[in-house]
């Protein structure tokens, strides 16, 4: 995640130039599968990355999860991750995961570690007891949103973009504010299940124009006030009168040919296309006796790495086959 040092946040008008258009992605999952969790989705699992050192953990067959520390002089390890696997009280299983990825500090992205899974859960059990056309799309919004108060409620600085992927019972609902992006392989097809939110997409370079905002490009990077190079996070205090909380939901069923979830942020996307990273993983989980992925993730972060990134950068992979209905 890029921050511009500039403090200056006058507004301006608006230069020309070409707006980008990118789809939104269709949301709903069927909220009957959902049931009260066993255990919590948040504090329990939250990662915090020492200084100077790498994070790896994984579960066979499930998932694994690489964070390589960024190479900027004198800064610490920003990103955080959740990773949750279980079973309801019917022996069902289920997962949550999240990556975030913070900026301007480490702490938005400690507490959406801690809290956001929770808040998922709390109110995705309410929405199974709402009733007729409350869907856990809803849902996931108002934990997000929720997520962002509580936090901004703290006075803490800095902000964070934060994925996360809901699976239960063949569902997967994956979500986003920031550019941490979602890919799945489908038949070894790299499919993105996110969109990055940048301020020069035209949906969101629309409504930070309405709200008397100010977008322009710097050193080919577009931002926020000359500042911040995404549209959505958690937190971001004082950008937060355009830099909005609100995730994008996609959901679908998890089906044979889905074979497994690239979570990463975009210390990972900035230097690897959504294909190469799905070539870099299918040889270690796809057509082997004993699929180890954790390799996978170390690779994609070294072939980044040596691409040119100074960015935090965190993997997990999700072997989706595990969660077929």
């Amino acid at each position: 995640m890029q921050v511009s040092n500039d403090q200056d946040l006058t507004v301006a008008s608006p230069r020309p130039y070409s707006e980008v258009l990118r789809s939104k992605r269709p949301p709903m999952l069927n909220l009957g599968l959902f049931q009260p969790v066993v255990a919590p989705w948040g504090s329990p699992t939250a990662r915090t990355p020492p200084r100077d050192e790498d994070v790896e953990a994984e579960k066979d067959g499930v998932y694994s999860v690489y964070c390589k520390r960024g190479r900027r002089p004198s800064m610490a390890m920003e990103d955080r991750y959740s990773a949750v696997v279980d079973r309801d009280g019917g022996g069902r299983i289920k997962a949550f995961f999240g990556v975030y990825d913070g900026h301007g500090g480490s702490k938005a992205a400690e507490f959406a570690a801690k809290n956001l899974g929770e808040n998922i859960e709390a109110a995705v059990a309410a929405a199974r007891s709402g009733g007729e056309g409350y869907s856990v799309e809803r849902a996931i919004r108002e934990a997000y949103l929720k997520t962002d108060e509580e936090f901004l409620k703290e006075g803490s600085a800095g902000g964070a973009c934060c994925l996360t992927a809901l699976v239960f019972n063949g569902e997967l609902a994956v979500s986003n504010v920031g550019d941490c992006r979602a890919v799945v392989s489908r038949n070894g097809v790299a499919e993105a299940l996110t969109t990055d939110h940048s301020p020069d997409q035209e949906h969101e370079l629309r409504r930070i124009r309405a709200s008397g905002g100010y977008v322009d490009c710097c050193h080919g990077v577009w931002r926020i006030q000359w500042t911040l190079a995404v549209s959505r996070a958690i937190g971001d205090q004082n950008l937060k009168e355009w830099v909005i909380a609100e995730p994008e939901t996609r959901t679908l069923k998890i089906k044979p040919e889905l074979e497994f979830l690239i979570l990463a942020s975009d210390g990972l996307w900035d230097t690897v296309t959504n294909q190469e990273a799905v070539d870099v993983v299918r040889p270690y989980c796809i057509g082997v006796e004993n699929p180890k992925t954790l390799p996978a993730c170390k690779k994609l972060a070294e072939l980044s790495a040596t691409r040119g990134s100074l960015d935090d950068i965190s993997v997990i992979i999700i072997q989706l086959q595990q969660f077929v209905a």
